[in-house]
């Protein structure tokens, strides 16, 4: 009975073990987040009326955008690992477009078995799992109807037919040599396939197999299409430039289509027309067009035989044609891009992807001494120029960089001698071969200034070997390592990859230390630690957030790291790293310096609410002002949800406070709205006593009557300027001038784009605390939600050694910081609670004699961030980035900023020349008039919150 007993607990105690072996990763991973994928896209598809577009992408994500406009309108993220899984290479749309069906590297890990998911299109959800798939899926096509799914799977595994009532299998053909690839059904339900045995396989619609015959035109076809009637099928290769049209009939031969000129790789991917007219094909193919090579898209005139037009279309390979009802068709790329071409070949829509293109860099990929600056390019080859100073916090780009004392990696030395790395499965250390794995190709390299050992990239890995050419160390690679190079103090390593980030790594064992992701806007970037510590501009912090998985048969949720600002925004540890060369040293160090306690913080613990839109959805059409809204909010974390916020257009209509959601479990609620008479974004916030939730927003089209009589908004100013403080050392020239200078040109815009323009000015000595205060609550008092608020600052500001941001009154004195600073608190408390549009200029950064004759480092890129996140919903225009001085110059009248500031509002900002200046026209005037005058010292930044559209703030 004992050994019962005892055998009995064993076994309890071993489930929970069993079970979690068939799961995910449970702890959150941080994840690179663009709005757009960071990878390959392997797969797109469209529904019948073709109002969405859904992508696939190695980036593990899946994206549906407005295939009008190629807007975004939602992220999917299936469960993922650290390693492959999760990648996407498959996807599908119903042709109703309610449901969307992904695969690819799906499981092994965790479930040694892969997986095919079903998700609502509506909400993301993930609401079925096709189970038990023995490899990964390489496509996904629905039959025209909608009632058939075929799978094509990896390795000898053949293709799989569900019932899409239930998913269940109704067929399945194992008899394949190798993998099967493409496959297309015709409009009476037959089904042709290809495989890399060489074959083309030809169903009927029982599934019987008709014909199977080997591809004429190369030993790897790859897409296939029917043409509309079904007699023909048109066929791309992976290994050969052809494209052969074959007969729907019996796959004989009929005729290739004319290739000349496609010597430099394939057109793998092709599609019919839907009104037959058309052949489109594309793959590696690039041709030279204006100097620069294109990768383009052949389409052929089917009737003329030969007949055909080239359409440059992309930076990569394509990977997927799709045909358009109109004639013309959509494409997804390597890049990652996709994009439309019109019926008269043109390329009518183009969205790219946001990372740099860091490929083969090789001597441009520049190093400081010590590590902590560095030089990359934007584009491939390391054009576009950009160097980054982690100690600065600043990122210079410009053709014309020339930063001192900044290295290329080695790759020449008399000891270690490797050839033959370019590009190659077989590089070799004086003479010998580098052991690396079956097919990783190495791709980067760099040698020890101390020739003590070297680095070498692959498309799989980073490693480091000595100079016998032992491995010492090796870790796995986010992506291709396109660069590497190392400090001349040989302790730290860098890497640059495919997904556009950088890393460092400490050479003595390969321990990551910090990693980098510039947006490829050139402005916006993100530093971050391998626990979440992070730094950023003005708008970065929300380009990595945390991915975290609710079991395989959910989907997961994704956080962005702007949620845990309170936590994680430390520039402090940042700043830390890479003196100590170890992550735990520089909190601990950091956290002593500020009065911090280490505290180890769980982000799983202190989750925000996770809101869904049930309905209306996105894009749907409404005639009167009042809506109900549905929606469902989950906590994550288990904690209360207190409060509840409706936006329309980025800025606060209603909010439920008191709320009593609690527990980890999905309660569904409504609300009733009202909008206005025109096209509107609405969203939704929940908040918990930790952070806000990512915004749930919807697109809603006004079918309503149009107001007959539009009342202009009102504009209300409070703009505070300080040049002369009682405390003559903080003395400044023009930032009390700035501030006049500012109202007097908006004062210009009274019957103009605004009915009346209220200002309140507070200059010099009437700028002291009190004053500021009272202007605070009198601009909440006046703005009302069909107003436009602007706050002008210009002086002095300072953040305290905690961190904490001041803006410094007349009467400020930094002995008593605290008592006669003016907290950024509580400007933030006002402009987030004000009802309409608020935009906010910043000019704080000015240097000057402050605390105590030292150089006082003004950074307000966490106030910057703070005030235009979803919640509070802030423009924010900031006069300079970083540590960077806000200057002045008499030659000017003004400070640079206010100088750009003034000039874009009188109109130069109109670059359109449509009699307006909206928020997007005025940030890109100022941004390259600062550059123009201060060469290059100061670089304003706005930030814009993601749920507030580009509207006007002047007019001519």
């Amino acid at each position: 009975m004992k050994r019962l007993i005892f055998l009995i607990i064993f076994l309890i105690l071993l489930l929970p073990l069993a079970g979690n072996t068939s799961e995910p990763p449970s702890e959150p991973i941080l994840r690179i987040e663009t709005g757009m994928h960071i990878a390959t896209i392997k797969r797109i598809a469209i529904d019948e009326e073709e109002r969405f577009l859904v992508t696939g992408s190695d980036d593990k994500t899946i994206r549906v955008w407005e295939l009008k406009t190629g807007r975004l309108i939602k992220t999917i993220r299936p469960p993922v690992g650290d390693g492959k899984e999760g990648k996407i290479y498959a996807v599908a749309i119903s042709p109703d477009g309610k449901e969307i069906v992904a695969g690819g590297w799906t499981g092994y890990e965790w479930d040694k078995e892969h997986s095919i998911y079903i998700f609502d299109r509506e909400t993301g959800r993930l609401i079925k799992r096709i189970k038990g798939l023995p490899n990964v899926t390489n496509h996904l096509t629905y039959s025209k109807d909608g009632r058939l799914l075929v799978a094509t799977l990896w390795g000898n595994n053949g293709i799989r037919v569900y019932d899409t009532k239930g998913y269940i299998e109704v067929f399945k053909d194992t008899e394949y040599g190798d993998s099967s690839y493409g496959a297309d059904f015709d409009k009476s339900g037959r089904l042709v396939t290809t495989s890399l045995d060489g074959y083309i396989r030809l169903y009927n619609k029982d599934f019987k197999l008709i014909k199977k015959k080997k591809a004429p035109g190369g030993k790897t076809p790859y897409h296939l299409s029917f043409s509309p009637d079904g007699t023909k099928i048109v066929v791309g290769y992976a290994d050969s430039p052809k494209v052969d049209i074959l007969s729907g009939k019996d796959l004989s031969h009929l005729y290739s289509l004319n290739t000349e000129g496609v010597e430099n790789g394939n057109l793998g991917s092709v599609t019919w027309s839907k009104d037959g007219r058309f052949v489109y094909a594309g793959g590696r193919w690039q041709k030279l067009i204006d100097n620069e090579w294109k990768v383009t898209i052949r389409r052929w005139e089917v009737k003329n035989g030969s007949s055909y037009i080239d359409i440059p279309v992309a930076d990569n390979t394509i990977m997927h044609i799709l045909p358009l009802s109109n004639g013309g068709a959509v494409f997804g790329s390597g890049g990652p891009s996709f994009g439309i071409i019109d019926p008269a070949g043109r390329l009518a829509l183009s969205v790219k992807g946001n990372i740099p293109d860091l490929r083969d860099m090789y001597d441009k990929f520049l190093i400081s001494y010590d590590g902590s600056i560095i030089q990359f390019g934007y584009e491939f080859l390391g054009k576009s120029p950009a160097v980054f100073d982690i100690r600065e916090k600043s990122l210079i780009s410009g053709e014309k960089i020339s930063y001192q004392r900044l290295n290329p990696p080695i790759t020449e030395s008399r000891i270690i001698n490797v050839t033959e790395w370019r590009g190659s499965y077989t590089p070799k250390l004086n003479g010998r071969p580098i052991e690396l794995e079956k097919y990783e190709r190495s791709r980067s390299l760099a040698i020890s200034p101390d020739e003590r050992g070297f680095l070498l990239g692959t498309e799989w890995s980073l490693r480091y070997f000595d100079k016998d050419g032992r491995l010492l160390w090796s870790v796995p690679s986010p992506s291709a390592t396109w660069g590497v190079n190392i400090s001349g103090d040989g302790k730290v390593g860098v890497a640059a990859y495919g997904d556009g980030t950088i890393r460092w790594y400490r050479i003595s064992d390969g321990k990551e230390l910090l990693a980098f992701f510039p947006h490829k806007d050139r402005k916006r970037w993100v530093l971050w630690t391998p626990k979440g510590y992070y730094d950023a501009s003005a708008g970065g912090e929300d380009l990595i957030g945390w991915h975290i998985n609710n079991g395989k048969d959910s989907s997961a949720d994704f956080f962005p790291a702007g949620r845990f600002r309170e936590r994680f925004f430390r520039p402090d540890i940042i700043a830390k790293v890479l003196e100590t060369l170890d992550e735990e040293k520089a909190i601990a160090l950091a956290n002593e310096e500020a009065g911090k306690k280490t505290v180890e913080t769980k982000i799983k613990d202190i989750l925000p609410p996770v809101v869904t839109i049930l309905s209306p959805q996105d894009g749907s059409s409404v005639s009167v002002r009042e809506v109900t809204l549905r929606f469902s909010i989950r906590n994550p974390s288990g904690e209360p949800v207190t409060n509840i916020k409706v936006l329309i257009d980025g800025r606060p209509q209603e909010t439920q406070r008191g709320i009593k959601i609690v527990g980890k479990g999905e309660e569904e609620k409504e609300i009733k709205i009202t909008i206005p008479e025109r096209d509107t974004e609405v969203s939704i916030i929940a908040e918990n006593r930790y952070s806000a939730s990512v915004p749930a927003t919807v697109r809603l089209i006004w079918k309503g009557k149009k107001e007959e009589y539009v009342i202009k908004p009102k504009l209300y100013i409070l703009a505070i300027g300080v040049s002369k403080y009682q405390d003559r050392d903080l003395t400044l020239q023009f930032a009390s001038k700035d501030a006049m200078d500012f109202v007097e040109v908006m004062k210009t815009q009274k019957g103009k784009l605004y009915e009346d323009v209220i200002v309140k000015l507070l200059a010099d000595e009437k700028a002291t605390k009190d004053e500021i205060l009272d202007g605070l609550e009198w601009l909440q008092r006046q703005a009302t939600s069909k107003d436009v608020a602007m706050v002008f600052i210009a002086g002095h500001g300072i953040n305290d050694p905690a961190g904490v941001y001041y803006f410094l009154p007349a009467n400020a004195d930094l002995e008593r910081l605290k008592r006669t600073g003016v907290p950024f608190s509580d400007i933030k408390n006002t402009v987030s609670a004000l009802p309409g549009k608020v935009v906010m200029f910043v000019d704080t950064c000015h240097a000057g004699n402050v605390m105590g004759g030292k150089r006082a480092i003004t950074d307000i890129t966490g106030v910057i961030n703070e005030l235009s996140s979803a919640e509070n919903g802030v423009v924010v225009f900031a006069s300079s980035t970083g540590r960077q001085y806000s200057l002045e110059d008499p030659s000017w009248g003004n400070g640079a900023f206010t100088k750009a500031l003034t000039e874009g509002l009188k109109g130069k900002a109109d670059l359109l020349g449509k009699g307006k200046i909206t928020i997007n026209m005025l940030d890109a005037f100022i941004a390259e008039r600062v550059k123009e005058l201060t060469k290059g010292r100061q670089t304003p930044v706005t930030a814009k919150p993601q749920t507030v559209p580009d509207f006007p703030v002047a007019v001519k």
